[in-house]
């Protein structure tokens, strides 16, 4: 169980960073889905930290061309790994 709040707690970090970075680029979620291969409502909802935003390694590169940063900025926040 205590895994599953770990990994709920990563997504919605993830979301976080994501819609950090989205903003201090000014996107809007339609703009960025033009960026990249992504629908603006799966951007939507990979920054609420959905457990349907579990996205994969592909989606994130997107992501990253989409805000023109290297993939390694999206996954640049503080997370603790301990239960």
């Amino acid at each position: 169980m205590m895994a599953k709040v770990v990994e709920s707690d990563f997504l919605v970090q993830f979301g976080k960073q994501l819609e950090k970075l989205r903003k201090k680029k000014d996107l809007s979620y339609r703009k960025l889905a033009q960026n990249c291969n992504i629908d603006y409502s799966n951007i939507s909802k990979i920054e609420k930290g959905t457990e349907k935003a579990n996205i994969t390694m592909l989606t994130l590169l997107e992501l990253a061309k989409g805000l023109e940063v290297h993939p390694k900025k999206l996954l640049d926040f503080e997370f603790d790994f301990e239960d």
